[in-house]
């Protein structure tokens, strides 16, 4: 049966991180949108100090409106799963069939993608805004160190993340998300990769992630780094093909 995705990347990266997830669900048949967000990917050029989370809902919202789009499954990893699908499922729950929350879990209304940070993480990303963000983006992390932790990553990828990743518009992250609790009703896949479907559980005792738990979840592991959209496209694909 063919299905409908929405692909959403988290911060700095555009539609381009889900090419091979794309490009694996449209040879099975499905309807695959991979979404650049306002300022990030292609759209880099369109970042401006006022880019916040209200802009990146509405891109999702007018994606699926103007492709007119029902029975989505709408697929936000990181940041995007945070908050921004969340968001957008709030508004237009009719058109969503399913959220899928890849390595991230849904933020609580009025709540920030920024207050998911230590006061550590907090002080050092806003020292950053400040100090290299021009006062308003957040540039992106030292991919170098980070895929230092990671054995066996294709350099191709790490030369990837490189050349394409652009400053993430910070407002975004630190605009609290207004949600009524309509995209409660929807039905959600966790698809885990640097956490366990145990500890999601576990992380659901505290406040920020009280929506980890309930009777509309489910959970997929598939063990890699915080980015398998990129070097684990073929398993993620798999995964979101299985989705009623």
């Amino acid at each position: 049966m063919t299905k409908t995705y929405v692909l959403i990347p988290g911060m700095w990266l555009g539609a381009w991180a889900w090419r091979g997830v794309t490009e694996d669900l449209r040879a099975r048949g499905h309807e695959v949108h991979p979404l650049s967000l306002t300022g990030l990917g292609e759209r880099v050029h369109l970042a401006r100090p006022e880019t916040d989370l209200e802009v990146h809902v509405e891109d999702v919202l007018n994606l699926m409106r103007f492709e007119d789009l029902h029975d989505v499954v709408l697929v936000g990893h990181s940041y995007a799963g945070a908050v921004v699908i969340t968001s957008a499922a709030d508004r237009a729950p009719e058109r969503v069939k399913k959220l899928v929350f890849v390595d991230t879990g849904p933020l609580p209304d009025g709540t920030s993608q920024a207050e998911f940070g230590s006061p550590e993480d907090r002080a050092r990303n806003a020292e950053l805004v400040a100090s290299a963000g021009e006062g308003w983006k957040l540039p992106p992390l030292p991919w170098a160190e980070v895929a230092a932790a990671v054995p066996d990553l294709d350099p191709a990828l790490l030369k990837a993340l490189e050349e394409r990743s652009v400053p993430h518009p910070w407002a975004t992250a630190t605009s609290p998300v207004h949600l009524t609790g309509a995209w409660e009703k929807l039905p959600r896949l966790g698809i885990l990769s640097s956490f366990t479907a145990e500890q999601a559980r576990a992380m659901a005792a505290m406040p920020l992630f009280r929506h980890m738990a309930d009777e509309q979840w489910e959970f997929a592991e598939l063990p890699t780094w915080h980015w398998p959209m990129l070097d684990k496209p073929a398993e993620l694909a798999h995964i979101l093909d299985q989705q009623g």
